[in-house]
């Protein structure tokens, strides 16, 4: 059985300032590791313009509430 997954891209331009917005691996590394101490198994990547979050469709809620807390929606 195959599981729904979903992508979330975040715009590196609209990151918050106690972020550096000029290291986006260094940004998605430690947004994946929020996001695994969160209980959220997920793949993060920074792709030119955006950080990317792959993740599976049911963690969705509890990732959001994460991102919340981080500042990034």
């Amino acid at each position: 059985m195959t599981m729904a997954t979903t992508t979330i891209r975040i715009d590196i331009d609209t990151l918050p300032d106690h972020l550096d917005r000029s290291r986006p691996a260094v940004v998605a590394e430690a947004i994946e590791a929020a996001l695994r101490e969160g209980g959220i198994k997920a793949d993060c990547s920074d792709l030119f313009s955006h950080i990317k979050i792959d993740l599976l469709t049911t963690q969705l809620a509890a990732a959001s509430a994460v991102l919340v807390d981080l500042q990034l929606i």
